[in-house]
């Protein structure tokens, strides 16, 4: 479940978005991005280091107001600094210990989707 579940809450998170009428889910998506690049920062377990992912998915987020390339490249950020707080750092959700390794999975799935946006 720790990977079938990402991966089907992904599905259902493409589902309900491809409901949202554009230029709404543009940015709508660029506004959750810019939150979830900070989640971290209250105790993933890395210290200052936790700045870093802002740092760098802000200005993508920020740019995804007009762009879905943006908002995927924002979320692939996201999704590759949910690796180290799965091997090192603390997970998401203190409750479910393969929770940043589920966030992976589901950021990259729905950064994929961006991406799809983006060639339209």
């Amino acid at each position: 479940m720790d990977y079938v579940g990402p991966a089907l809450g992904a599905g259902l998170f493409v589902l309900l978005m491809s409901r949202v009428s554009e230029p709404t889910r543009r940015t709508l998506n660029a506004m959750i991005v810019a939150g979830a690049s900070g989640v971290y920062i209250s105790g993933g377990g890395l210290g200052v280091w936790e700045l870093l992912c802002p740092l760098v998915a802000m200005p993508l987020a920020y740019r995804g107001l007009t762009s879905y390339r943006a908002t995927g490249l924002a979320w692939l950020v996201h999704s590759a600094w949910d690796l180290p707080h799965h091997l090192w750092g603390n997970p998401i959700w203190p409750f479910m210990p393969a929770s940043s390794l589920g966030c992976f999975i589901f950021d990259a799935l729905i950064a994929t989707w961006f991406f799809a946006l983006s060639r339209r």
